[in-house]
């Protein structure tokens, strides 16, 4: 559902408002980019994509309706575009780049091994005890009253250092993945 916000900008674009355009612009350009480095490496490609983002959206202001909100608009738009130039870069690749791997693989590997490596450090920036009881329950899927058991603790405090921990990486990760919380 859109919000209140999200449909004051969208007329307000469709009117021609270019002062609303820098805002969506301004707010949403460099997340777009940090996004898109997940699925591509050139910074330059990845600039030149985002900006036809919003070229496209200027030129075709008039037509775009937006079901959900801007953001999800925007990012679903950068993921397609994402998987075009990675499309279209298949045909260049040699087999030998290529590998065994099929497109939408080599952009869900890159994906996740980037938010591996930032779940990590987020887990390594927790305190200690947090850190540890998160690991036992997500590492080594022990239950609740298994960690409590191991870690002389009762089941109440695994959840509220589960729930801590949760909160914490959520924060670390900021809005670039706000989608998965």
């Amino acid at each position: 559902m859109e919000s209140k916000d999200d449909i004051l900008l969208l007329k307000l674009i469709w009117s021609g408002d270019e002062h609303a355009f820098k805002y969506l612009f301004d707010t949403y350009f460099t997340s777009l980019c940090r996004y898109m480095h997940l699925y591509l490496d050139d910074t330059r490609e990845v600039e030149e994509l985002t900006l036809d983002i919003f070229l496209y959206i200027w030129e075709h202001r008039e037509q775009i309706n937006i079901n959900l909100s801007f953001k999800a608009y925007l990012f679903q738009a950068a993921r397609n575009r994402c998987l075009n130039s990675l499309r279209n870069r298949k045909q260049t690749l040699s087999i030998d780049e290529v590998g065994d791997i099929s497109n939408g693989e080599v952009a869900s590997t890159l994906e996740m091994e980037e938010l591996s490596r930032l779940i990590r450090e987020a887990v390594c920036s927790l305190p200690e005890r947090c850190q540890e009881v998160f690991k036992k329950s997500r590492e080594e899927n022990l239950t609740n009253q298994k960690i409590a058991d191991e870690m002389q603790i009762s089941v109440k405090t695994v959840e509220a250092q589960i729930t801590k921990a949760l909160k914490r990486i959520k924060e670390f990760l900021g809005e670039q993945y706000s989608y998965l919380f």
